[in-house]
């Protein structure tokens, strides 16, 4: 690999960064307080990567709106404690509903098997989906494979998500209304903007770089994104799926990169410790800070769809079909 070809993502990804922080600085000065929310009794959601950051405080607000919340997570000691830490905050804070149920389900995002294990225990709750947060995800991770055989950005990231939204889809169809759509709430990035889909080495064993492989992720699940809310309206099915790039936000997911801007980010946590959750509107629709519109070449993104049958399965045939 060349020290251009390595180069190229990184200066990539962190101008995206930088640029993402420009923007957050400037709605900071004509930001509107949170609105308020009507109670969600009887509603159910599941976030995945709960447990912390972003999923954490989404799946706290959820609770506060009376919402059955279940965290999916593949730490469970970590899980249970956002379990406790959310009830207790919930019982004693300022919320709409006092009375929200809240659990942890074991899954591994990494791993087909652990998955389609989850969606079973689902499953068997009998209980219907209103909304599904796709929250988890790895950054700048070394080369490394999931449990699959997938490049760990893309296997976690985009696959993960991409299998669990698929069998959970006909229990969300079930549960959305004409008057009350279920949700689809996936977490991207800036980083998507420049991010490169090379369809002829998704699992980046010509070229490795975490910044290349974190931002072509981060596109797959956009593309996936517009071409599922495509497919849905097409079918009238009272389901919305969306995009959201929530911006920079203080938390673990930024671990592997560079120390000079772990130390900028710790300097200026105080701008980015807030976060607004825009959840709830009256169009129908559900939003997590920024959403993600006329990010991507429309036709291109609702042309080109993602089944296993056109993604390499190594050591996996089952994953050809779901």
């Amino acid at each position: 690999m060349s020290l251009l070809s390595a180069l190229l993502p990184l200066l990539a990804v962190y101008r995206a960064g930088i640029a993402a922080i420009l923007r957050q600085l400037g709605r900071r000065r004509r930001c509107h307080p949170p609105a308020a929310f009507p109670t969600q009794n009887g509603k159910v959601a599941i976030v995945t990567g709960g447990a912390k950051g972003i999923g954490y405080q989404t799946a706290k607000h959820l609770a506060r709106l009376g919402m059955h919340v279940i965290i999916a997570g593949n730490i469970e000691s970590e899980g249970q404690e956002a379990v406790r830490k959310i009830k207790e905050e919930t019982l004693t804070g300022k919320g709409h509903c006092k009375r929200a149920g809240l659990e942890f389900l074991y899954c591994d995002l990494a791993s087909m098997k652990s998955i389609r294990q989850f969606v079973q225990q689902f499953r068997a709750k009998n209980c219907p989906l209103h909304v599904l947060v796709n929250n988890a995800g790895v950054m700048l991770v070394p080369e490394r494979k999931t449990e699959d055989g997938f490049e760990e950005h893309f296997g976690l990231n985009y696959l993960g998500h991409f299998l669990l939204t698929n069998l959970l889809l006909d229990t969300l169809k079930q549960s959305g209304t004409h008057s009350h759509n279920a949700r689809i709430v996936t977490v991207s990035s800036a980083t998507h903007y420049v991010g490169k889909l090379h369809l002829n080495d998704l699992q980046s064993r010509c070229l490795y770089s975490p910044h290349g492989a974190y931002a072509q992720s981060k596109l797959a699940l956009v593309l996936f994104t517009y071409r599922l809310q495509h497919l849905l309206t097409a079918n009238g099915s009272h389901v919305t799926a969306n995009v959201v790039d929530p911006g920079v936000v203080n938390t673990e997911l930024y671990k592997h990169v560079f120390w000079v801007v772990k130390v900028a980010i710790w300097m200026t946590a105080w701008l980015f410790l807030k976060v607004y959750l825009f959840l709830f509107h009256d169009e129908g629709y559900i939003e997590m800070g920024n959403p993600v519109k006329g990010s991507i070449n429309e036709d291109y993104s609702t042309n080109i769809h993602f089944d296993f049958e056109d993604i390499e399965c190594p050591g996996n045939p089952s994953l050809q079909h779901f």
